[in-house]
């Protein structure tokens, strides 16, 4: 393959697509950059599937090379190990939009590597990599023949930008990241802060705009290098196996579809079904049972859609737009800093709040400078939760990504670090699930922030839309339950309060969705939104005036920059006595605010009191009780404060002569004195003997001696 490069400009960006110089034996490899951004997207694909094999086995991995902005990686190996969250989320967003664009029948294995060569550590390169990797599908020999591109949105002081560096993001009203092909949308994932529908329509459309020109441009790029598609073998005639399988069970799918049942009622039936079809097709098909289970899956498909398209029936009777019964509490947990229940039918998350303080911060390292997070939300699905055996619980890729939506939509929301000084920490427990449980971990985040007494600006609430399409013919389902999903063409989640959007995250598994849906999902979210925080505001509608008696309470005071390094002493040494002596927690910033944290108040009393006292500067005519630190022939030295000593000249001791300074003190001894006075030198003068009674004159007497 020759050597080709083409570019393009969008938003005033030129992005280069470079292919036939690297990694030459991949089925498809593109250098994509734009600026200082270089990204390698390689593409391979197995000959052919695995016997037997029935799902498309598709792996896409993002990873940033450290040397791409000239670090070595920390840890002890010093390289690249397991994926950082960033790279799991990014990963997540390039795999979206781009498998629902393979050709049904195609279980061949496709692995996608996206990796960062080169950053300018000032703009995001995950949008990069997912236009390079469509692009390397693209004119592989890889059955893949329309394009997406990816685009991120902002705005800022009221101005749209196109794929905008992270300082335009922090000062934007949201960061929405929005996948397409030419003439739909694919993907749309994002945070921001209060936004309405109109504004997320108009920003998505802004996004697609660019979307299409850069599709174009990819096709353009294929007419030039693509290699020619590889066939896809035809389908394997099970036309007789099909109607066989019909006729045996079609009814009964179609009475269990339209009977109310929950879901463990809907398992045993199904099983029923399915055993029933083994028992009567097993020997005029051995070794089949992967196959008719395939075809019970597909009338069960075909079934539950025609239900919800040409009657409006839903699988648990509700109409579309209708919201499951919703439960919730707060406080359930005694010892936690806060607590909240939130079930929503047959799916629940307890969720806890932890408060912390500065040290526990999260730090975060990746491409950019290191920053750290003082707002953390964690999401377990263990595998109970579904009725199910599973290995070791830990979190996954579909764990990560939907603890980061939760958090997104909840962090725009919260008081800043000036009004709460804490570090936060929300866990949600996802015990049991049938049907978006992300958004069940945002409506009992915000009520267990509201009761460990996190002045949330607004309590949050979070919706999952489904859609069945067929032709013409669609139906947008609020709240959708686990099957739903499953047999359904979108997972459309929408995060927000009374007052706007704060996070949102579409999937879909057609090949586009229009505008018109998109809308239309959007105001029946909106519908639904409201109407959960309803039902949240029954329990808690504010945050709890004061936070939990066992949670760290902070205390603040202010020194003298200059006097830092006395608390911290030398290698940290008084700062940790300060803290093993009074049982608190101590952060001090650049500024010289200290930040005490305790359980106890008279921890946090210890700590400012040994702090006021190293950093209490030294006051002529006080007087201090401190301690004989060391003895000398000309007298003693006395630390009156911390890491402060004075002269006690052997004048200064007693009102009476004294001929040997042991002879009145003994090293360690405590003593009052008084400061009489500093020389230029900084050097502290003590007396003693000033605060002595003074001996009274004796009377004169004028007899002779006897």
């Amino acid at each position: 393959m020759s050597h080709i490069t083409k570019s393009v400009e969008v938003g005033g960006k030129t992005i280069t697509l470079e292919t036939g110089k690297l990694a030459k034996q991949a089925n498809g490899a593109v250098m994509i950059s734009s600026g200082d951004n270089y990204v390698l997207c390689t593409v391979t694909a197995s000959d052919e599937a695995k016997p037997g094999q029935d799902f498309f086995p598709l792996t896409v991995d993002y990873r940033e090379k450290t040397a791409s902005v000239g670090k070595i990686p920390g840890g002890f190996f010093k390289r690249e190990a397991r994926p950082t969250e960033k790279e799991i989320l990014s990963s997540r967003l390039i795999d979206r939009p781009i498998r629902p664009m393979f050709p049904e029948g195609y279980f061949n294995e496709v692995q996608l590597l996206c990796s960062v060569y080169s950053s300018d550590k000032e703009n995001d390169s995950d949008v990069l990599a997912a236009i390079g990797g469509s692009a390397a599908l693209l004119i592989s020999d890889i059955p893949f023949e329309e394009p997406i591109s990816e685009v991120r949105v902002s705005r800022v002081n009221g101005e749209l930008i196109i794929n905008p560096s992270y300082k335009q993001i922090e000062e934007g009203d949201y960061d929405i990241t929005v996948a397409g092909t030419v003439d739909s949308i694919m993907m749309v994932e994002g945070e921001s802060r209060e936004i309405s529908e109109a504004e997320l329509l108009e920003a998505i459309k802004f996004g697609h705009k660019y979307i299409a020109e850069i599709c174009a441009f990819q096709k353009e790029f294929m007419k030039e290098v693509g290699k020619a598609k590889r066939e896809i073998a035809p389908a394997e005639d099970i036309s007789e196996m099909e109607k066989d399988v019909r006729e045996i069970c079609e009814a009964d799918i179609k009475t269990v579809t339209g009977t109310i049942l929950s879901k463990e009622e809907r398992k045993l039936k199904n099983k029923e079904i399915y055993d029933k079809v083994i028992a009567a097709l097993g020997e005029k098909y051995p070794e089949q049972e992967k196959m008719l289970s395939k075809i019970i899956h597909d009338i069960q498909y075909v079934v539950m859609r025609d239900m919800v398209l040409n009657e409006g029936k839903r699988l648990d009777g509700r109409k579309t737009t209708e919201i499951r019964n919703i439960d919730t509490e707060v406080g359930v947990l005694p010892r936690t800093h806060g607590s909240a229940l939130f079930t929503r039918g047959q799916t629940q998350s307890l969720t806890t709040i932890t408060l912390g303080t500065k040290r526990d911060e999260q730090m975060i390292e990746g491409l950019k400078e290191l920053t750290t997070k003082r707002f953390i939300l964690h999401y377990n699905f263990p595998p109970f939760s579904t009725g199910e055996v599973g290995g070791r619980p830990g979190p996954g890729r579909r764990e990560i990504g939907h603890g980061n939506l939760a958090e997104r939509a909840l962090k725009n929301l919260l008081p800043t670090e000036e009004e709460f000084p804490y570090t936060i920490r929300v866990l949600s427990d996802i015990l049991e699930s049938n049907g978006s449980s992300s958004m069940a971990t945002v409506c009992a985040g915000s009520m267990a922030l509201m009761e460990a007494g996190v002045k949330l600006k607004k309590p949050i609430a979070g919706i999952a839309m489904g859609l069945i399409m067929e032709g013409d013919k669609t139906a947008i389902l609020s709240d959708i339950l686990g099957d739903e999903d499953h047999f359904g063409d979108m997972d459309f989640k929408v995060a927000g309060t009374n007052d706007g959007i704060t996070a949102i995250q579409m999937d879909i598994k057609v090949r586009g969705i229009s505008f018109d849906i998109m809308e239309k999902a959007l105001a029946q979210a909106k519908d639904g939104r409201i109407h959960i925080l309803g039902e949240m505001k029954k329990t808690i509608e504010t945050a709890r005036d004061s936070i939990s008696k066992y949670a760290p309470h902070l205390y603040s005071m202010s020194i003298p920059k200059d006097l830092i390094g006395a608390v911290i002493g030398p290698g940290g040494k008084m700062i940790r006595h300060i803290v093993a002596e009074s049982g608190a927690e101590l952060n001090i910033d650049d500024d010289g605010i200290v930040t005490i944290a305790a359980v106890d108040k008279e921890q946090a009393a210890i700590a400012r009191r040994m702090i006021e006292a190293l950093t209490e500067v030294p006051e002529i005519g006080k007087i201090y009780e401190g301690k004989i630190k060391g003895i000398k022939d000309f007298g003693a030295f006395v630390e009156i404060l911390p890491g402060k000593e004075g002269l006690l000249h052997i004048s200064e001791i007693d009102n009476k002569r004294v001929n040997k300074v042991e002879d009145v003190l003994k090293a360690g001894q405590m003593v009052k004195v008084k400061l009489l006075g500093i020389d230029d030198a900084g050097k502290l003068k003590l007396s003693r003997k000033v605060l002595l009674p003074k001996e009274e004159a004796k009377p004169v007497s004028n007899e002779a001696p006897k």
